[in-house]
């Protein structure tokens, strides 16, 4: 995981070292933000109105990259979200949240319009292991299951479409015919009493489950007031060949208001539906206030 992070990585930290590099007709501009957010709790013995001592860290990267040339343009957008907590008493940290995501999609211009003939390609995963807790009944001590891991799931998206663009602030990307891999390790389908479709669709022994359908993603980020700027991210895929009424949501909201610099309180809510995953909408939520960089 660690190559793959390291090999990933370094050709944006290349593009960041260059600045932004413009010639006759071609332009790259990138952008990013590192948010850093701390919480902690302590509490004595003596200390009689309850509480348990906890700490928690959350850290937060937003990296784009844009070409423009003539009629085309590039557009790539890199979000890696980490984040755990640990209370006194837990013998494992817990995670409070994990995501590597990976948008791009390149696109050639209609004339003069806003719109263009697009590929997308998107690639979602985690960095760390996931598991659910439980407790030994003869012990007493704290156990945890892997339910999860880097790449299981893995979900990867690509295929032709459409783009409305207007600036890097506003995008509507719509993709009729698109392709959707789920990659899982062969550990997580071949558990014993393991059933078809319990593990993000995976039937049992698969390490691989192809869709084909619709993608719909839309992309705002806006200044609400002074100093809070307000970005939604919103990603549906439809399955036609799989219970097609039933569409994939992901959202997410980030709020960011700047008090100075270097300090900054970041908000973040997500909600996801996949019937795959879980019967209902998975909702998270962050909220702190921490170290922002830009770079």
């Amino acid at each position: 995981m660690r190559k793959f992070a390291i090999i990933f990585l370094l050709p944006l930290f290349a593009v960041a070292q260059d600045g932004k590099q413009t010639t006759n007709d071609t332009i790259w501009k990138y952008s990013g933000n590192f948010a850093l957010l701390f919480s902690q709790a302590a509490f004595n013995n003596e200390w009689q109105n309850g509480g348990t001592s906890n700490y928690a860290a959350n850290g937060i990267v937003n990296y784009q990259i844009h070409y423009k040339k003539d009629n085309w343009r590039w557009d790539t957008n890199v979000l890696a979200d980490y984040g755990i907590t640990r209370a006194d008493g837990q013998d494992f940290h817990r995670k409070t949240s994990d995501r590597l995501e990976v948008n791009t999609v390149l696109g050639y211009q209609l004339k003069k319009s806003n719109w263009y003939f697009s590929f997308l390609f998107n690639a979602l995963t985690q960095f760390d292991n996931g598991y659910t807790f439980g407790k030994d009944e003869e012990t007493g001590k704290e156990t945890r299951t892997l339910q999860t891991r880097f790449l299981s799931p893995g979900f990867f998206k690509l295929g032709p479409g459409f783009l409305w663009k207007k600036k890097n602030k506003f995008s509507i990307n719509i993709a009729p015919a698109n392709l959707r891999l789920i990659t899982a390790d062969e550990r997580f389908t071949t558990t014993p009493d393991y059933k078809n479709g319990d593990f993000f669709g995976l039937n049992q022994g698969e390490t691989l489950r192809t869709e084909f359908g619709a993608t719909f993603a839309f992309y705002l980020k806006f200044t609400l007031v002074e100093n809070v700027t307000a970005e939604q991210i919103l990603n549906t895929f439809t399955n036609y060949l799989e219970d097609p009424l039933n569409t994939d949501i992901d959202y997410t909201l980030n709020l960011r208001l700047k008090v100075n610099k270097f300090i900054s309180t970041n908000f973040t809510f997500q909600a996801i539906y996949d019937d795959n995953a879980a019967k209902g909408f998975q909702i998270r939520q962050v909220l702190g206030v921490g170290f922002n960089s830009k770079f």
